[in-house]
């Protein structure tokens, strides 16, 4: 292939924004999603038990844990040495370059310890954890409470040793707190999707489609967009006790950088639980309208543009408000109209 264009460690110059000064029951929940934008948290969560008790080693962090632990078996990631704590995928994008385990979060945590020390260490990624199922009475000195502000969000954990999650984006907003090591967090805005070269929709390593460019060595022959990438981006370390707010489809790249890392988030939607995630009218649309002749795939876009992506009421509007039907906003009723509907179209 030639001389490859590598630029070791290339990172970005932004910051993310940063709030200081925070209680964990006084999240300004209004103000950042008004912002649409990210921001790091200092701080609010330095009084968690797992945050102060899992301080001083990893041991204290580890035995913090298995207080808590109901002994049911949990599905982890595992890679040898030569993933070097990346889950992604294998040389032709087939498949991953990690296997799916399954055995007890305690036997994890003693290969974790076991290896800690190691210049190479297997990958252990415990992703997604949901903490009252698994790890009951957790959350009782370890919560940002967003039932507060009328959030249903369970939290998740996240428990691994210094693993790499790619640059991927979520349909959800999102609130993660770094609670035992320290991690790095690259953030894009949602428009760079064209200069980070996604990946396979499926299968992927971690439920979106991630970016196939190696950060810590990224091959600008290859992808030379990313630079545009880098110069749009923006990225943090977090400390233990804070956390990171990244607003729905916000691109995050996030780095674990010590022997032993866990995180807690909470996923939530902006729009009622009867608006189903758009990932299916993605996959619809490249279905029905990605590989149409250029003119109609113009057209098609300006009708988008007109029922969808322009005011919610446009479409309606001149209509008598019993005349609307699905132009009318949409409500739990009409969510089941449509999504019966649906159904019955793509059963033909």
């Amino acid at each position: 292939m030639g001389d490859v264009a590598v630029d070791a460690g290339a990172k970005v110059i932004g910051r993310i924004r940063e709030i200081d000064g925070l209680r964990a029951d006084a999240l300004p929940i209004d103000e950042l999603l008004a912002s649409g934008k990210p921001a790091v948290l200092r701080g609010i969560a330095r009084d968690w038990g797992l945050v102060k008790e899992g301080a001083p080693s990893m041991t204290a962090a580890m035995d913090y844990l298995r207080r808590f632990d109901n002994g049911q078996p949990v599905t982890y990631s595992w890679g040898a040495p030569e993933v070097k704590g990346r889950p992604f995928y294998n040389d032709d994008f087939t498949d991953l370059n990690c296997e799916v385990r399954r055995s007890a979060l305690a036997q994890v945590l003693d290969e974790i310890a076991a290896h800690a020390g190691d210049a190479a260490p297997p990958t252990y990624y415990v992703a997604s954890l949901l903490v009252d199922t698994r790890l009951p009475g957790l959350r009782q000195t370890n919560d940002l409470n967003l039932a507060a502000h009328n959030i249903d969000a369970p939290p998740s954990i996240w428990i691994g040793n210094r693993v790499t999650a790619s640059c991927h984006y979520d349909a959800l907003n999102n609130i993660a707190v770094c609670a035992v090591g320290r991690r790095r967090f690259t953030l894009f805005p949602p428009e760079q999707v064209h200069n980070l070269y996604p990946g396979p929709l499926e299968p992927t390593p971690g439920g979106q489609a991630v970016s196939v460019v190696d950060f810590d060595a990224p091959d600008f022959q290859r992808y030379p967009r990313f630079r545009d990438a880098l110069a749009a981006g923006q990225s943090a370390v977090l400390e233990p006790g804070d956390a990171i707010f990244i607003p729905s489809l916000w691109w995050h790249h996030v780095q674990g950088l010590e022997a032993f890392n866990v995180l807690v988030n909470y996923w939530w939607s902006s729009v009622p639980a009867y608006v189903p995630t758009p990932m299916h009218a993605l996959y619809h649309a490249m279905w029905t309208i990605r590989d149409r002749p250029e003119r109609e795939k113009l057209a098609w876009r300006e009708i988008f543009d007109y029922y969808v992506f322009g005011p919610g009421e446009r479409a309606g509007e001149h209509l008598p408000p019993a005349a609307r039907n699905t132009l009318g906003a949409v409500d739990e009723t009409l969510a089941r109209q449509l999504r019966a509907m649906l159904i019955a179209k793509l059963n033909r």
